[in-house]
């Protein structure tokens, strides 16, 4: 039975799927029918998924052909040549192994061949596609009606917790057929690595060497690097050559360095940082999601009108689930790799991090309830989660912290690294802001915008700042391996950013009825934080120095490099915004938005991203594949530029307006294909997410390829 469908089949199918939604309306339309958005938005919703399903399905009814296909191949009598083939595509290393087995050879005789069947399954599998159309609306016209009935809420509810199992078991039912033929090819391929096997061990030794001995030879040659200079010295006077600080290095066709497997990583620490990575990736799709889904409320404002899905119960959502869930995740996992690696120490105790893990992911889960049922903290942004939920992850907070000191004080140098200064000091600082942020005593009238604005600047800047500088200070060296440029200037820039960060909050309420010695004090330290941003951004830039063109070859430098551009841009940036001049023209305009976005996307996922990139495959061995790698870095940068760029142009221009007493309307107006920028970008950024979360997926898949040359050379092997 074949695997495949009939080519005149697939033919009359497709056709069939294409056009039945526009047979549909057309019918619809030719009946009389007038109908309701929600009709319409419902039938394309539809049409949409299932043309995805259908598009999945094709793709596994052409891997089953690619199967079909080797398994003709074999039955044609062409493995022969395939054998040829994999011969003259063989590395030193395994013609090597195969000389050397041919000398121990002993006789094998090994075949086995398996086939299998999925016709029935894909063909029930478009069925049931077919069979989701409503029938009465394709097949007959229908009476006139002034509502459709999918106007009615009641139906629409039913029909979403209809579909919700059907769709499920649909991936669920695609992700099994993926499996099987994941599975299936890969005994296809064992199953042609023993015949290959079988095919080597009939070769005789002077055929072996015939065949491979001068492809060796070839594969091994290396230059000498004397063919155009000679072996004679240059005469260098003036050092031109002899004192360059690097060997020649030409980028266009450097290939990407591989990460080694650090041998002395505890597995039981490995799993527990690849958990929080997992977890901090989920929250970075779930909460850009939602981002992508108000984004485009600014474009269409009334594409829903349902109470959990408005603007401002998404928006804190969205904020809160990247704050709490994604960056504070991907910190915390990459400081449980740091710290006890720059301890030289193992971790104080892993459940304490498991403790930790489940706790923060606790609070994000019910604040993100609480926030779409509209239970919220009444308020100040980034602090809309209720003081119950924000509890739980102040105690997962506590644990990490005492987690860390222990570990630290297990070190077996003296001196305690920069990077735990960093770290431990940012979840000091973080412990400090919530209590101060939640405590209600000091919250009344001007108390309450006062700790506002001191809690959200040291959340980003105390919390989230402190942590990934951290981190850079110790994973920026690692991948360049060369030390940091100036320690002094890592302490320098460590003590101003407490000395002046701590100051800058009420920069945000500048013409605020806040005292203006409290609102100057303010600027002088948004003037003050030059200091450490120029110290931090220099230290970082010359420890490149000498080694530029390892970004050529790196995964990870490219992350940490845009991550330094914007950590410089994004902190004066804001230095800039806290003058009462330029204030006055972008406060209350998306230029607030944009500048978060620069810091808290350019700096901070940046930042996390690189980590991520450099640490997993030490834990697994695994790479992320280079052109989904280079996808997820591009569309990200792309689309925080798309993002950022026209909102700071469009809410200058908008400042401006209001400056010059234009009508607010007209403002708003003004500002409509400057927020159509702002979805492109946001969507171009929330695809580049996925790609990430398809990175990380592939490098901690326990799925591999087999390798049809080595799997033979491991079984010749065991029979010889």
């Amino acid at each position: 039975m074949q695997v495949c469908f009939k080519k005149s089949r697939l033919q009359w199918l497709l056709p069939g799927f294409i056009c039945s939604p526009i047979t549909m309306l057309a019918q619809t339309e030719s009946a009389g029918i007038s109908s309701s958005p929600n009709d319409t938005g419902l039938i394309v919703l539809l049409v949409i998924v299932l043309l995805i399903v259908l598009v999945a399905v094709l793709l596994l009814s052409f891997e089953a052909k690619g199967l079909v296909a080797k398994i003709r191949n074999k039955k044609t009598g062409r493995s022969t040549h395939q054998f040829e083939k994999y011969l003259k595509n063989m590395n030193s290393n395994q013609i090597e192994k195969v000389l050397e087995l041919k000398h121990q050879q002993k006789g094998l005789n090994n075949n086995a061949q398996s086939s299998g069947s999925i016709k029935g399954v894909l063909i029930i599998v478009i069925t049931l596609l077919a069979s989701l159309f409503p029938g009465h609306s394709v097949y007959a016209q229908t009476k006139a009606t002034n509502a459709g009935i999918f106007s009615e809420g009641g139906i629409l509810i039913t029909i979403t917790l209809i579909m919700i199992p059907i769709l499920a078991a649909i991936v669920l039912m695609i992700v099994k057929l993926s499996n099987m033929l994941r599975k299936h090819r890969n005994r296809q391929d064992l199953e042609e690595a023993a015949l290959f096997a079988d095919y080597l061990s009939t070769l005789t030794e002077e055929e072996a060497n015939e065949a491979l001995a001068k492809r060796k030879a070839a594969l091994d040659y290396k230059l000498t690097h004397h063919e155009l200079s000679g072996d004679q010295e240059p005469v260098d006077k003036k050092g031109l050559v002899g004192n360059i600080e690097t060997e020649g290095y030409i980028n266009f066709i450097a290939r990407k360095k591989k990460a080694q497997k650090r041998p002395n990583i505890d597995p039981q620490l490995s799993k527990l940082i690849l958990w929080y990575f997992g977890c901090a990736a989920l929250w970075l799709l779930f909460g850009t999601t939602i981002g992508e889904y108000v984004g485009i409320k600014f474009v269409a404002p009334d594409v829903d009108h349902i109470s959990w899905l408005s603007f401002g119960r998404l928006r804190p959502v969205h904020t809160n689930a990247v704050f709490w869930g994604w960056a504070s995740l991907g910190m915390l996992g990459l400081g449980y790799y740091i710290v006890p690696m720059v301890s030289n120490a193992p971790l104080a105790s892993i459940k304490k991090g498991w403790y930790a893990l489940y706790l923060i992911n606790a609070a994000v889960i019910l604040g993100t309830l609480f926030l779409m049922a509209g239970i919220n903290n009444g308020g100040g942004e980034y602090r809309e989660y209720i003081w119950p939920v924000m509890l739980l992850f102040g105690i997962g907070l506590i644990l990490t912290l005492i987690n860390f000191i222990q570990t630290i004080a297990k070190r077996k140098t003296k001196e305690i690294y920069i990077s735990n200064w960093y770290i431990v000091s940012a979840i000091m600082f973080a412990l400090t802001i919530t209590v101060v942020a939640y405590v209600p005593i000091w919250q009344d009238g001007l108390g309450e915008t006062i700790i506002q604005g001191y809690y959200m600047h040291q959340g980003v800047g105390m919390w989230f700042m402190l942590f990934t500088l951290g981190i850079v200070y110790y994973m920026l060296p690692q991948q360049l391996n060369r030390p940091i440029y100036s320690y002094s200037l890592g302490i320098l820039a460590f003590w101003t950013q407490i000395l002046f960060y701590t100051l800058i909050g009420t920069h945000h309420f500048v013409f605020s009825a806040i005292p203006w010695w409290l609102q100057t004090i303010a600027i002088v330290g948004s003037v003050g934080m030059v200091i450490p941003v120029v110290a931090g951004t220099t230290n970082f830039i010359m420890t490149f120095k000498g080694a530029w063109h390892k970004i050529a070859g790196s995964y990870t430098l490219p992350f940490f490099l845009v991550g330094i551009i914007f950590y410089f841009t994004g902190s004066l940036q804001g230095t800039a915004e806290a003058f009462r001049s330029t204030n006055l023209m972008w406060h209350f305009t998306d230029f607030t938005v944009a500048h978060s976005h620069l810091t808290m996307y350019g700096i901070i996922c940046f930042f996390l991203w690189a980590g991520m990139y450099a640490v997993i495959p030490r834990l697994t061995g695994k790479e992320a594949p280079q052109i989904t790698v280079g996808a997820h870095f591009w569309l990200a940068l792309i689309g925080l530029l798309f993002y950022t760029v026209p909102l700071m142009i469009g809410s200058t221009l908008r400042g401006q307006m209001w400056i010059a007493g234009k009508p607010f309307i007209d403002s708003v107006v003004h500002m409509a294909p400057y927020w159509l920028w702002r979805a492109i970008g946001g969507s171009l950024m929330w695809l580049s997410h996925i790609f990430f979360a398809f990175n990380f997926y592939k490098m901690i898949s326990k799925y591999e390829t087999v390798d049809v040359k080595e799997a033979a050379l491991e079984k010749l092997g065991q029979l010889i």
